[in-house]
């Protein structure tokens, strides 16, 4: 191809993604349809995200998927009547194509794979959320609420709840919303509404609540009744410390982002989120690690049956630890968190017995916590039942990542260059690098990668939407 055609054929892509663009949005603010490519989102994304989601169609299934092939696709979603759902195009267009070649037929072909959407027309009316806290999870919990701003969303910030109150305080918060040194700017518009307490980010009214204890909150005041009350602060674990949440006017629910104590159901979305039941009003959504190793150990359980195995996390360092050396309560995490490895403990490995029983007394597991801000790994070193290769158990987790009922918690990469920076801003749980896979016998050394606070956030989101009962249809359904 001349130099020309490489301009020509750039252009063409850049001009399409463009023209994308305002539909998708459309899409979801009007109809509440998320569009995606192979997993990968494009609501809110650039003309660039877009090109880059195409190309990597190709390593599911060999080739590129032209933006001039998936566009029609896009084109007859938006005069469909279809609502509340998740639509992966390149999984439509990819399939098509391999039975057509002309573009007659893809508005029957449309109506026919999102019948279940077009047919499920019911409003559901939209739920309130409060934040209980406002650290590293809570920030990106409120960046993926609101990038979903919009009046067919139905998953709603409506507060956030604060320790404190001095002066400047409002101003503060509303900055480490804007600015983060690990994941960016935020995508959009931030201000301050000193006269009503509040920040206004896209549009979305966030009502900003100081309190010392929950116990000192009425969210019926602000006009929030039935909220789920995510507790972002770690302080409470059980139930008596969460059940404080519930004896406040206008809360009805409460979900945990860490691991709960006692009979709390500790849930990995993806996994045994069927276990909420609607009488649930105290939840946990476990931890990053927990989140990020127990649906690889799902797949990999279901088709070779672990014996038993050890998990041995290299986490990057937390706001837990301390900068310089000082007095730390736990061993070792007193000691310079940017200058050591540092050896500690992780129940992550038997929690995952919390989420998938089966795996009950076949895991052990500890920590490094390592000098990175961001972005960690697992690395499951497992006895295995049924005798595999790189080769067998690579391609199974490819599979896995492809066309799943785990297709969302579990991404794959082929990737010989492909370091933890690469992986900040991953939205999947865990991230299977399939070249330091190791695998032998009845043995097998699995590495999975995770952004230890977006990735788990987004699974926290989830959990969200399964206990209001917001979850998306997503189409096409799963081949079996």
């Amino acid at each position: 191809m001349s130099a020309d055609k490489y301009l020509q054929s750039w252009q063409e892509r850049f001009e399409l993604a463009e023209a994308m663009q305002p539909m998708l949005g459309k899409l979801y603010r009007n109809q509440g349809v998320e569009v995606v490519v192979y997993g990968k989102p494009l609501l809110n994304a650039s003309t660039i995200d877009i090109i880059k989601a195409h190309r990597l169609v190709r390593r599911h299934v060999g080739e590129k998927l032209r933006l001039r092939e998936s566009f029609p696709f896009l084109e007859a979603l938006s005069k469909l009547p279809v609502r509340q759902c998740k639509v992966d195009i390149g999984k439509l267009a990819v399939k098509y194509w391999a039975d057509h070649t002309g573009t007659e037929a893809i508005e029957s072909y449309m109506k026919e794979e999102l019948a279940e959407a077009i047919a499920c027309q019911d409003e559901v009316e939209p739920r309130n959320v409060v934040l209980y806290g406002f650290g590293r999870i809570g920030r990106l919990l409120a960046r993926l609420l609101i990038e979903r701003t919009g009046r067919s969303n139905k998953l709603r910030l409506r507060a956030i709840v604060l320790r404190g109150g001095r002066a400047g305080d409002l101003e503060k918060r509303a900055s480490l919303l804007r600015r983060d040194s690990v994941h960016g700017p935020f995508n959009g518009s931030v201000e301050v509404d000193e006269e009503n307490n509040a920040i206004i980010a896209n549009g979305t009214f966030i009502q900003v609540i100081y309190a010392n204890s929950p116990d000192e909150v009425d969210y019926t005041k602000y006009g929030i009744e039935d909220a789920l009350v995510v507790d972002n602060t770690g302080i409470w674990k059980d139930e008596a410390g969460l059940g404080q949440h519930l004896k406040c006017p206008g809360a009805s629910k409460v979900l945990l982002t860490a691991p709960a104590k006692g009979a709390i159901k500790n849930v990995v979305y993806g996994v045994n989120d069927n276990d909420i039941l609607p009488e649930d009003i105290i939840v946990s959504a476990a931890s990053c690690t927990t989140n990020a190793i127990t649906p690889v150990l799902k797949a990999v359980n279901d088709k070779y049956h672990i014996v038993n195995g050890h998990v041995e996390t290299i986490h990057s360092y937390t706001n837990d630890q301390n900068l310089i050396d000082n007095y730390h309560k736990a061993d070792r995490r007193g000691r310079s968190a940017p200058l050591n490895m540092v050896i500690t403990e992780t129940g992550a490995a038997k929690a995952v017995a919390k989420a998938l029983p089966v795996l009950a007394g076949k895991l052990t597991g500890n920590a490094i916590r390592v000098p990175t801000p961001n972005v960690s790994l697992a690395i499951l070193s497992l006895n295995l039942e049924t005798e595999t290769s790189k080769e067998d158990i690579n391609e199974y987790l490819r599979g896995i990542a492809l066309q799943s009922e785990l297709q969302n918690q579990v991404d794959f990469t082929e990737s010989h260059e492909i370091v933890s920076s690469d992986l900040v801003g991953s939205r999947y749980a865990g991230v299977v690098d399939s070249q330091a896979t190791i695998a032998e016998g009845n043995r097998a050394i699995l590495y999975v990668w995770y952004d230890n606070e977006f990735g788990y956030s987004c699974q926290v989101v989830g959990v969200m939407r399964k206990m209001l009962g917001l979850e998306f249809v997503s189409l096409p359904k799963i081949e079996k």
